[in-house]
């Protein structure tokens, strides 16, 4: 008997009240009126992944604590079960699946965040650029880098897909809903994405991409798609 198939769908949150010059990261806003449509919209859009696919849609969508993330699972769950009456969609809220932190600079802007450093004369000043710089993590507590935040939320969809592995059961996708800088570095840490290419690769609100386990430690891109931008203009 052959294994189960089992793809993942890296989805991120739809549009929300981000403030202006405030990294994403931990925010707690809520979605706008257009995230919610978006979000509607992504139902309708995994339904139709799954039928294409020839996958059952695992009925639990994970998703990040924060509100944004938890909206758009919420709102996509609904549309879900009215397009499939038979079943019931439900999602579970993980810490794992939150973007990265900047730990004691939340809710700052960036210039405010530079200020906070640069007044302080343990560190240097920030370097330029460094939201995006993979490796870079703010001297501050709680803070991460990308990478950090990238295989905290690798490290759980590979254990939950390592769930499903293990239990009998028809070809699925598994939904996990999360941030961009968070989903892009977690690509990286799962052998889908080089590292090089990260800074030339965003997500829309609610995009998705959906990965397939094609060997020990390595996955493949099968469907969805990045959202390709100047390296230039990188940023989380």
């Amino acid at each position: 008997m052959s294994a189960r198939r089992i793809v993942a769908a890296l989805v991120r949150h739809g549009d929300y009240h981000q403030p202006d010059q405030v990294p994403s990261a931990q925010l707690p806003h809520p979605l706008t009126e257009r995230g919610v449509g978006q979000a509607r919209t992504l139902g309708q859009t995994l339904h139709e992944e799954c039928g294409a696919l020839g996958l059952t849609l695992d009925p639990v969508l994970d998703c990040s604590t924060l509100l944004r993330a938890s909206q758009t699972a919420s709102l996509a769950a609904e549309v879900l079960g009215r397009l499939d009456p038979a079943r019931s969609f439900t999602i579970a809220e993980f810490l794992e699946l939150g973007e990265r932190s900047v730990g004691a600079g939340a809710n700052l802007t960036v210039g405010a965040i530079a200020e906070a450093i640069k007044a302080d004369p343990r560190y240097p000043e920030l370097p330029a650029g460094w939201k995006a710089h993979p490796r870079f993590r703010l001297p501050l507590a709680g803070a991460e880098s990308l990478m950090m935040a990238g295989a905290r939320v690798a490290a759980h969809i590979e254990g939950r897909i390592h769930q499903l592995r293990t239990t009998p059961g028809p070809d699925v996708l598994k939904v996990f809903i999360s941030h961009g800088g968070a989903l892009r570095h977690a690509a990286v840490c799962m052998g889908a994405l080089a590292l090089d290419d990260v800074p030339g690769l965003s997500m829309y609100h609610c995009g998705h991409v959906l990965m397939e386990h094609s060997e020990p430690d390595r996955w493949r891109q099968i469907g969805g798609a990045w959202k390709v931008r100047p390296a230039a203009s990188a940023a989380d």
